[in-house]
């Protein structure tokens, strides 16, 4: 089941991933748009920025 986050406005963003570099990294990104959404992996957890964004940072 893909992964979504109502921020504190109301907003509804899903959560989209793509490759970057030639390692295997990820960019984690929020998206309104649904389609193509992926989990959010275990070792991640969402933050809300001052301004009601989400955002995907590494658990500690």
């Amino acid at each position: 089941m893909a992964y979504s986050h109502v921020n504190s406005k109301g907003q509804t963003y899903h959560l989209h991933s793509r490759d970057v570099g030639t390692k295997g990294s990820k960019l984690y990104f929020f998206s309104k748009k649904p389609e193509d959404s992926i989990d959010l992996p275990d070792n991640m957890q969402v933050i809300e920025g001052p301004t009601g964004l989400p955002m995907v940072k590494k658990k500690a």
